[in-house]
């Protein structure tokens, strides 16, 4: 567990000096990352006008850059002329959660948009749809995180300010998967029909990217302590310290003695998590250059996901049964998206049946 990776001196672009106990950076390095992210756009941007003559516009992705490297020269000035400096003195810091979450989604969007192109779709309609997907991701990620866990966000909250910003903290993670999904499903669905894609096939070409942006995020889950296991007498077992997410978990419902310095063995539910990811991953993308019928991919995710969530779910820890039973809540909303999955596996085999067989020639 690691939940800051790596602080950035935002004071000084040479200082390597940790910070906290935590390794940290000087700004040359965020410099020197833009730089060759610079570099990239630049090809990007002119490989787009080797394909369309010339016509694409790249004074947008140059303001763009250019604004950016500027307030990343300007920041030590800033941070040292100002009463920023205060809040920065800490360093900025690289939240293990948040950096898997992005490189999971950027990963997956790189691989789309070449799933896109292979079916003749233009690869910049899936950088459009990221837009629409993140906000809908994390903000149906975040309201159903806040609906299951209201009482224990909101403890010794006040005033207005202190909720609004409690429900809008991510740097502690506080994201359910399913939330996510199903907000995604909806905007996805719009989106397609607003941008006259087939649904079904632009589904085919996400859930294996959704799938890789699992693999990395329930890593971020492990560093961040969150989505843990329940007791294990494997050995690969995992303890968590003192003031993780585990440990305070534990420690309020009584399963460990407060004088304990860390957790007992716990299931790497993350872990397993993440490898369970990567699997569907690889066999939706085999599955998808198969060329299917247009849902096939779609069906494969929603049938096989839920069922292995629903497994995951009996070695994981952080959440108790609901509604009298022994299932969670991912249980739960496991069976209804299974069901989904198979009623859209009947729809495509009838529609498939239906089809008139052309005539041989």
């Amino acid at each position: 567990m690691r939940q800051v990776l790596l602080r950035i001196h935002a004071d000084s672009f040479f200082s390597f000096e940790p910070i906290d106990g935590v390794a940290a950076v000087g700004l040359i390095v965020v410099l020197a990352a833009w730089c060759v992210y610079g570099a990239f756009l630049l090809w990007q941007v002119r490989r787009e006008a080797a394909l369309k003559n010339g016509t694409v516009d790249w004074v947008f992705p140059a303001a763009m850059w250019g604004g950016i490297a500027l307030a990343i020269l300007a920041l030590p000035a800033v941070v040292t002329s100002t009463a920023i400096g205060s809040n920065l003195s800490g360093g900025i810091p690289i939240y293990g959660y948040g950096l898997m979450v992005f490189l999971g989604f950027v990963t997956g969007t790189v691989l789309a948009a070449r799933r896109a192109r292979s079916v003749g779709i233009d690869p910049e309609l899936i950088w459009d749809l990221v837009i629409v997907v993140f906000a809908a991701g994390i903000g149906g990620a975040r309201l159903f995180f806040l609906i299951q866990y209201w009482p224990t966000v909101m403890a010794d909250k006040t005033s207005i300010g202190e909720m609004v910003f409690a429900a809008i903290n991510l740097s502690d993670g506080g994201l359910v998967l399913y939330g996510g999904v199903l907000m995604v499903l909806v905007a996805g669905t719009i989106f397609a029909f607003k941008r006259k894609v087939e649904p079904l096939l632009l589904a085919d070409i996400v859930f294996p990217s959704f799938f890789i942006g699992l693999a990395f995020g329930r890593m971020g889950c492990l560093l961040n302590g969150c989505c843990f296991g329940d007791r294990c007498e494997l050995p690969w077992g995992i303890q968590f310290p003192e003031g993780s997410v585990p440990y305070g978990i534990l420690l309020m419902r009584g399963f460990i003695d407060p004088a304990a310095e860390a957790t007992f063995a716990l299931h790497p539910t993350q872990i397993y998590s993440s490898l369970n990811a990567a699997i569907l991953a690889a066999v939706s993308i085999s599955l998808f250059r198969l060329r299917p019928p247009a849902g096939s991919v779609s069906a494969f995710a929603l049938m096989s996901y839920p069922m292995t969530r629903f497994l995951l779910e009996l070695v994981r820890g952080d959440e108790m049964g609901q509604l009298g039973t022994g299932f969670t809540i991912s249980q739960f909303v496991s069976f209804g998206v299974v069901l989904t999955g198979v009623a859209l596996s009947v729809y495509l085999f009838v529609r498939t049946r239906s089809r008139p067989i052309a005539p041989a020639i």
